[in-house]
């Protein structure tokens, strides 16, 4: 699918609540499953990938319902699967539920599309295979073949700040006898510590390190806030459309993932955190930009893994900064669902930024009048595809994404809530909930 982006004759004023966090929506569901009895999961995220979490699931005996909420049924066992486990574009189904696999008692293939099947997968099965674990699989890529045993502890130490990795281990120990620990050079997102321990885990976290001991998890209600990674595309598109004021609400504000909030107002932006609470364990709250005269930063070491998701659409907000922006340590944005570093840049250069790569990250020279007037490409890539969208609404001429359609992979809201909630003349403002 193409889609043309204009560039916005007015400022984007509204109030809108952001879908919810795809990351906490496929721990809801995967934990969930594993508690003996009924969950209730609200605000459950319409990404194809954590539906792609949800149809594992239900592909291992666990019963699902739709009632305006997500119901889970579980007697707090997984079933043989009678047919492969179709994890579709997700890097985080495949690799969490390899480590909930690798200890049940029946053998399973977690399978991926075409892009998921290139993704490394060594970071999981290593660790794994240290605890016992028995995967097959071809050049470290799926499809893996998980030959599920009993597994033994280990206290395992990654190169890799990586939530994936972490969390694979750590569900893996969650089901083996002893003290399993994970540490890692800075601190990735921690949501699944978070819902373990809301739901009766024994999990605890000293440093960079978490240790969790066999535990049987509780069924409970887990309301699930909005993504800070969708809230990114408008906090920029506010930041950068001169004259805008908006406000997200309900967005999930865990430290682990405001990574995009700390670098933008380090670079001057104009943004005020509202009404912060906590919820089902995690702290949320509503975001107000508004257009700021930015200038530019380093963003490297320890607050990488914060903001690993948002990186493309960090380097659209620094071509509209003073200076020179430079983005470092941020190799593993090579090993997404395209090279993000590569295309990034090929993609950004095409509307007339200045953006150079390097090994990895970006450097980027501000502020410059973005042109237009060109075809872009999205590689296959939701967080690309939405990024040029956002550096769309501020270039001379139209532009067209090709492969705008791989934004339903987690935010099939985008368009809607960009066209109905902000872009308008001359209306007044609206508030739009999906």
């Amino acid at each position: 699918m193409q889609k043309i982006v204009n560039r916005i004759s007015t400022s984007l004023k509204g109030t809108i609540t952001i879908p919810a966090d795809k990351s906490i929506s496929h721990r809801a569901v995967m934990f969930s499953s594993l508690a003996k009895g009924k969950s209730t999961i609200k605000n459950f995220s319409k990404g194809q990938d954590p539906l792609s979490s949800l149809k594992v699931c239900q592909a291992l005996g666990i019963n699902a319902e739709f009632n305006g909420d997500l119901i889970i049924s579980s007697n707090g066992k997984l079933s043989a699967p009678t047919s492969n486990l179709d994890c579709g574009n997700s890097g985080t189904t495949i690799r969490l539920m390899s480590g909930i696999l690798a200890s049940r008692d029946f053998s399973s293939v977690l399978i991926g599309d075409e892009s998921l099947s290139k993704r490394p997968m060594k970071r999981v099965i290593e660790p794994l295979s240290l605890m016992g674990a028995e995967i097959i699989s071809n050049d470290f890529k799926a499809p893996l073949k998980i030959n599920g045993k009993n597994l033994h502890p280990i206290n395992y130490t990654s190169k890799l700040a990586s939530a994936q990795v972490k969390s694979c281990i750590l569900l893996a120990g969650l089901n083996t006898d002893g003290k399993t620990s994970f540490t890692e050079p800075y601190i990735s997102r921690n949501h699944t510590e978070i819902m373990l321990k809301y739901m009766g885990a024994n999990i605890s976290t000293t440093g960079n390190t978490v240790t969790i001991e066999k535990s049987v998890l509780e069924p409970k209600t887990i309301e699930i806030c909005g993504d800070i990674s969708s809230a990114a595309y408008f906090v920029v598109a506010g930041l950068i459309v001169p004259n805008s004021k908006i406000i997200l609400t309900n967005v999930g504000l865990n430290p682990t993932r405001t990574g995009i909030l700390e670098v933008a107002q380090k670079m001057g932006a104009n943004i005020k955190i509202l009404d912060e609470k906590i919820i089902s364990g995690e702290i949320i709250g509503d975001i107000q930009i508004s257009y700021s005269n930015l200038k530019s930063c380093t963003i490297e070491g320890d607050i990488i893994p914060r903001l690993i998701d948002e990186l493309p659409v960090i380097a659209v907000l620094a071509t509209q900064a003073e200076g020179t922006t430079i983005i470092k340590d941020a190799q593993d944005l090579r090993n997404k669902e395209s090279d993000r570093i590569k295309a990034v840049v090929t993609e950004l250069k095409k509307l007339g930024a200045d953006i150079e790569e390097t090994p990895d990250g970006f450097i980027i020279n501000g502020k410059t009048s973005l042109k237009g007037d060109c075809e872009v490409e999205t590689y296959h890539d939701h967080r690309l595809a939405m990024s040029l969208f956002v550096a769309g609404l501020i270039c001379e001429k139209a532009i067209n994404i090709n492969g705008f359609e791989w934004v339903d992979i987690s935010f099939p809201e985008f368009d809607k809530l960009f066209n109905l909630s902000l872009i308008h003349i001359s209306e007044p403002t609206r508030r739009v909930v999906i």
